[in-house]
């Protein structure tokens, strides 16, 4: 029985091989970022407020023009088909399902098309800019044919982090499994005998057709070898090939922000990809309030970073955020059951923020703010 996002966590744990669950589990170099966002959300607290009328709680949101049934969805992650077959399209459905939006990665292992096909709620895409910009050109168009509804750009990875865990496990592409990652997967027949079913994850996107893009495009992915003479004046490049909401993903500068909102983007997401990056980042919840603040209500402002709770939901929207997106939460979901895991994840995330709103007297989404957060102090 999985009562909360530890269960599931542990259910991916022993479903997966070591190597995978590790890609999705590990940080950069010694993972203090990682601990760094979840300490920033242990140290805050809620202070609730009695005798309120809670008897209609609403957690709903209207964002871009769209309803979600809660102020979280599903952010991009790489590599799903490693997970289940189709991950992909199993998690977009259940995120859309659950009245949620999903965010897809431009490392997906199926078809943006057939994601999009696949729910009828918010569906963004997530754009990496590799040093071939007409890939990038192609993915965006696809995503405007298919119907997305926002482009995400992924601005914090220039080079990509130095996530041990993977070097350790040899964890590479073209993927050439040793003898211990061999009696790995061997350990784990359930989740061997889907992956033979349905073959080796391809990072489907980079190709032009149906088929198989090139070995050195995939490498190049999974390494991130990013287009790094990308610049703020090229974001310009993109509103060309993009009309609707344009977001940048990355942010935990204030002059970034600044510079974004003067470049008339719609967005911002304070992340440090999941403490996968530069180790020496700061927690995206400790960076949240000043983004804010430099955006001045110019731009939505989201978060992503360690959230395992509803109530670490509360937290982001009391700082000011308008939505927060998860990501291993469901992984672990997915990893472990399927489309059925992803959603039980997020009804489970959306029951804790109800229970959360209610036990604060907040009947409203809108009904959050600073005057509710607390710090605890040491040994609470």
């Amino acid at each position: 029985m999985q009562l909360n996002v530890a269960d599931y966590r542990e259910l991916a744990r022993r479903t997966l091989p070591r190597f995978v669950f590790d890609y999705v589990e590990g940080g950069a170099e010694d993972e203090r970022c990682l601990r760094r966002n979840a300490h920033s959300l242990e140290r805050l607290g809620l202070l609730p407020g009695g005798l309120r009328d809670t008897t209609g709680v609403d957690t709903g949101v209207q964002v871009y023009g769209q309803r979600w049934a809660a102020p979280f969805g599903v952010a991009p992650v790489g590599l799903n088909g490693l997970l289940r077959p189709d991950g992909d399209v199993l998690a977009a459905r259940a995120a859309g399902a659950a009245g949620l939006p999903f965010i897809l990665s431009t490392a997906s292992n199926s078809r943006l098309e057939a994601v999009r096909a696949a729910t009828a709620g918010p569906c963004w895409m997530q754009l990496y800019v590799m040093q071939a910009r007409d890939l990038a050109a192609q993915i965006v168009r696809r995503a405007r044919q298919a119907g997305f509804d926002a482009l995400v750009l992924t601005i914090d990875v220039p080079v990509s982090g130095y996530r041990e865990r993977d070097v350790r496990n040899g964890f590479a592409l073209p993927f050439r499994p040793g003898p211990a990652m061999l009696w790995d997967m061997l350990a784990h027949p359930r989740w061997l005998a889907r992956m033979a079913r349905a073959g080796a994850p391809q990072f489907v996107n980079l190709a032009p057709a149906e088929g198989a893009a090139s070995a050195q495009a995939q490498a190049a992915l999974l390494s991130r070898a990013m287009d790094r003479s990308l610049v703020w004046e090229d974001l310009a490049w993109l509103r060309s090939l993009w009309d609707g909401p344009l977001l940048v993903k990355g942010v935990l500068h204030s002059d970034d922000a600044r510079r974004a909102v003067a470049l008339g983007l719609d967005g911002l997401i304070v992340s440090n990809h999941g403490g996968r990056q530069l180790d020496a980042a700061p927690a995206t919840m400790q960076m949240l309030p000043r983004v804010r603040d430099a955006v001045d209500g110019k731009a939505l402002v989201f978060v992503d970073g360690g959230f395992r709770r509803g109530s670490d939901i509360a937290k982001a929207l009391a700082c000011g955020a308008q939505g927060v997106w998860v990501g291993r939460p469901m992984a672990y979901g997915l990893a472990g059951g399927g489309e059925r895991g992803v959603h039980g994840v997020l009804s489970l995330l959306r029951a804790e923020l109800e229970r959360t709103m209610i036990l604060m007297g907040v009947p409203h989404v809108a009904g959050f703010g600073a005057g509710q957060l607390c710090v605890h102090g040491a040994g609470s």
